[in-house]
């Protein structure tokens, strides 16, 4: 966007671009989200910051009436590919909390004062500035939505002191952590004396049905799930953590709500980030569902599901896992197999509501977890061999590669192909435009939803295009956004074909085994 076009958009106070930059005035000497209520000030006072880091660094505080820190981050780290996205994406999931910017850099093959030099160019702010607008956006949150000790949310944000979040919070938003959490509306009690209940901001609209995606792939022990709810422990760097996000439709206000049952307070950060990407909270649902409905195969499916979501993955080795075991077989067969895997899992320390398993780590099934498995041996043994990579530390991914590094690192591996690493960097990357047109249910669905449109049938042929030409095979006229493609066509292909409403469709279809596991995993 140029700057005319950013204007505009804080003129209309248009609420979806929230997040996604910020505005800051000259003549305040504050910075707000686009759609602040204040009044609009003169272009002449405006500048435009790509994060609230960059509006840090150059002097600004955050506005106390609009909390610019209080919205969905920036989709765009998911769509740029490039370093900078590639650190946001690591930086949120508190990278340098743990490692600092010298792991920050190591892990992204660059040198600490390269990053540095690169990310202000790009983003308008260090790699340092880009951590500590995280910290304050994690401390702001826990003020306002929990009881939590302001001690305690100081290291749970990832500041090394309290006298440095004390000073930070007042540096950014020119009030000091008691006055801000005075601010808040409400002060809910938490669930329980050692959990956290929290609001999860997301741009509308967003429809349900990543809950019932997740459902029906859950492993009992490790997860749990209904259409409106999903629940699971889960290995963090600091030890074991449990969280549950339940869904409303607005009647309480408060529709989506993350409860964390337990967590190391260092992980906290972590996990917000984590859950954030499961459920792609992050997401411009009208810039993606505008795309998608330009194509007329696709857009009777935007206009009855708005909002939909691209699932995400919590542990990128669990992910690899899950669709190398998941491919070629239906949905109920991977989780059978599954659910006997994670008996080599180890037993969660911090058990509750039926939840008390982890999912083996790489270690845990190279030892001895694949002996489990039952099916070909080829996948088998791609499975140990696998898992023995990552154990080793030979084959290492996760949220800071890009989708040709990701390529590099998992095609070679016996037993997966393109299909395989499309859909890890769909899940793991939150890669927007990965099209795996090579799905059986992908194609189902191009079928289905031609034959709702009343157009041409879809020939059943791998290379086959639509009858006429007219239209691209590989959805190539919605890109960037081919990935959310993908998931209107599986759901497409996972409903009957009567009228019956669509609640819960896709999960009532997967129990039939009427989808394949590779189109579905």
């Amino acid at each position: 966007m140029d700057f005319w076009q950013r204007y505009r958009a804080i003129d209309a106070r248009d609420t979806r671009f929230d997040g996604q930059f910020y505005t800051a005035v000259r003549t305040t000497g504050i910075y707000c989200r686009p759609s602040c209520p204040a009044r609009t000030p003169k272009a002449a006072n405006v500048t435009f910051y790509e994060t609230s880091a960059a509006a840090h660094d150059a002097g600004y505080r955050a506005c106390k009436r609009c909390l610019p820190e209080a919205v969905p981050g920036t989709p765009a780290w998911n769509i740029r590919q490039d370093l900078a996205g590639r650190a946001m994406r690591l930086i949120n999931d508190g990278v340098i909390n743990r490692d600092g910017v010298e792991g920050l850099a190591a892990r992204l093959g660059y040198s600490a004062r390269q990053l540095n030099r690169i990310l202000s160019h790009e983003l308008g702010a260090g790699p340092l500035s880009l951590a500590r607008a995280s910290r304050a956006q994690t401390a702001r949150t826990l003020l306002v939505s929990t009881s939590m000790k302001l001690a305690d949310i100081a290291f749970a944000s990832g500041f090394s002191s309290v006298r440095q979040f004390n000073e930070t919070m007042v540096e950014v938003f020119a009030m000091t952590p008691t006055a801000l959490r005075s601010t808040a509306r409400h002060h809910p009690a938490t669930a329980a004396a050692a959990s956290l209940t929290l609001t999860l901001p997301y741009r509308e609209p967003f429809d349900p049905g990543v809950f019932s995606f997740l459902a029906v792939r859950a492993i009992p022990g490790i997860e749990a799930g209904t259409p409106t709810s999903y629940a699971r422990t889960l290995r963090l760097p600091h030890g074991d953590a449990r969280f549950s996000v339940e869904y409303d439709d607005g009647a309480t206000g408060r529709p989506l709500t993350l409860t964390v049952g337990a967590v190391d307070l260092r992980d906290l950060p972590a996990l917000l980030s984590r859950v954030r990407r499961l459920f792609d909270l992050d997401a411009d649902p009208v810039a993606i569902d505008d795309a998608l409905a330009a194509d007329p195969r696709l857009a009777a499916s935007v206009a009855e599901v708005p909002g939909m979501r691209l699932p995400g993955a919590v542990d990128p080795q669990e992910l690899l896992v899950r669709a190398m075991i998941g491919q070629q077989v239906t949905v109920a067969a991977a989780r059978t197999a599954l659910t006997q895997l994670s008996a080599t899992g180890s037993p969660c320390t911090v058990p509750a509501d039926g939840l008390e398993r982890l999912f083996p780590t790489a270690e845990e099934i190279a030892e001895a977890g694949y002996t489990l498995l039952r099916g070909p041996q080829r996948r088998i043994d791609a499975v140990r061999a696998a898992a023995s990579a990552m154990a080793s530390g030979g084959l290492d991914f996760g949220y800071g590669d890009d989708l040709p590094g990701l390529t590099a690192k998992l095609l070679p591996l016996a037993g997966v192909g393109p299909w395989t690493v499309g859909y890890v960097a769909m899940r793991v990357l939150g890669a927007p435009d990965v099209f795996l047109a090579n799905d059986a249910a992908v194609r189902n669905g191009i079928r289905a939803l031609a034959t709702q449109a009343g157009l041409d049938s879809v020939p059943a042929g791998l290379d086959s295009v639509p009858t006429g030409g007219a239209a691209d095979p590989e959805f190539r006229e919605v890109s960037p956004w081919r990935s959310y493609a993908t998931m209107h066509l599986w759901r497409a292909a996972a409903a009957p074909k009567s009228s019956a409403r669509p609640d819960n469709l896709l999960a009532k279809n997967i129990r039939a085994k009427s989808v394949p596991e590779k189109a579905m995993p």
